[in-house]
């Protein structure tokens, strides 16, 4: 008769692997560390440390640098650092007005990058897919180490397990396989993640913006449209299908205008790029310069201008509001356009937050502009490309793909 369940052991191979990762993701995410800061960072002895980040090194993800003192008795500590050229991921970021491509080292060093702003809205995804090639294809390559990953940040709600676009109603796709059309395109036989834009930018500055060292976060993507991603106790709020996160498209204002959505009223009719140029008379294709020269205008005393993005403000602080009293987050961080205009209309913001929230949820709260600007998206889907290697580094020091590979894409 069976009387309880006894828990399964972990083979040696498996906690192997997760030391390993546990060393590499702190490095990764954290930069340089002391060998003394490992032990501290991940619990294992100093022995262990030792002999890991030997491995490390041999496969060529970290180096080490002449012993530095911590101010503390002893012999002074090695500093490790992450290897930018050890392994690389291709990054790609698809927005209505912009494509851009990077190559991305261990540790988040960027080795190139290339954005071409052009608008995509009336673009079938073969033609992005074929324009994306045509950026890798302009991609210095540099010498390195195994590529481990291809990651895409898109302005749409995606499907994370497939790459499946359901819905990005400011690009005109419904139901577009793009995760395999790119992946079929590229032909590099890598672990492919498309994640949606909002939740590229919330992933970027939770691990090297704003928002490091919060584990309850809402990132607002203010572009043409709106988005949200958010880090609630420490992990990502992805929902039951990954398609969590979708808040330019809460009603908000009934008697509003209709979206691309389909609905009327959503958030993003209030507070997207386009409804600050409007209002502020500028033309629609002025795009984010445009908003750049209505937040200087209003800086330089506008009340035109001022006026312009006051009234966006108050729309802005209704829905950060609701979120607030829903997620109750530490921090909001604020991307794209309102990031710009945030330091400008920061009262207005703040006044319509306090009268839309609750006091418990509203006192915990702090508002900030993103640290990472316009790359946040694109930083973010660098960042779910190295997922791979820093869940089992092993895999890729005993076999990787040559980035020479890239070249020929």
């Amino acid at each position: 008769m069976r009387f309880g369940t006894v828990p399964s052991g972990q083979r040696s191979e498996t906690i192997h692997r997760a030391n390993l990762s546990a060393i590499l993701r702190a490095l990764h995410e954290g930069g340089p560390r002391s060998r003394s800061e490992l032990v501290a960072a991940t619990g294992l002895t100093r022995s262990a440390i030792r002999a890991l980040v030997r491995e490390l090194a041999e496969a060529g993800l970290v180096s080490e640098d002449h012993a530095v003192r911590l101010g503390t008795p002893g012999r002074p500590s090695p500093l490790v650092r992450p290897e930018p050229a050890g392994a690389v991921v291709l990054a790609f970021e698809v927005l209505v007005d912009s494509i851009a491509a990077a190559i991305v080292g261990l540790g988040g060093k960027t080795l190139d990058r290339i954005r071409v702003d052009r608008p995509l809205e009336h673009l079938q995804v073969d033609d992005v897919v074929s324009e994306l090639v045509r950026l890798v294809k302009a991609l210095r390559v540099p010498d390195t180490g195994p590529m481990v990953g291809v990651g895409v940040a898109v302005a749409g709600v995606v499907r994370r397990s497939d790459g499946l676009v359901f819905m990005a109603p400011n690009l005109g796709w419904v139901d577009v396989p793009f995760g395999a059309n790119l992946e079929r395109a590229l032909g590099l036989g890598l672990p492919l993640t498309v994640l949606n834009d909002a939740d590229a930018g919330m992933l970027a500055e939770h691990r090297r913006g704003a928002a490091v060292g919060v584990d309850d976060a809402l990132y607002i993507s203010g572009e043409v449209g709106v988005g949200g991603g958010a880090i609630v106790g420490g992990q990502p709020l992805l929902g039951s299908a990954g398609l969590a996160g979708e808040i330019g498209h809460m009603t908000v204002n009934p008697d509003g205008v209709d979206c691309r959505c389909g609905a009327r009223g959503c958030w993003e009719t209030e507070v997207g790029r386009d409804v600050i140029l409007r209002r502020a008379g500028a033309p629609q294709h002025a795009g984010l310069a445009g908003v750049e020269e209505v937040v200087a205008a209003a800086k330089a005393g506008s009340p035109e201008a001022w006026q312009a993005l006051a009234d966006v403000a108050r729309w802005l602080g209704i829905g950060l509001g609701a979120l607030v009293n829903i997620l109750n987050p530490r921090l909001i961080v604020l991307g794209g356009v309102h990031a710009r205009m945030y330091p400008v209309i920061r009262e207005v913001v703040d006044a319509e937050v306090a009268r839309r929230s609750l006091a418990a949820p509203r006192a915990e709260v702090r508002i900030v502009p993103a640290m990472l600007g316009v790359d946040a998206p694109l930083i973010g889907a660098s960042e779910a490309a190295f997922d791979s290697l820093l869940a089992d580094p092993t895999v890729w020091m005993t076999t990787g793909v040559n980035a020479y590979r890239l070249r020929s894409a």
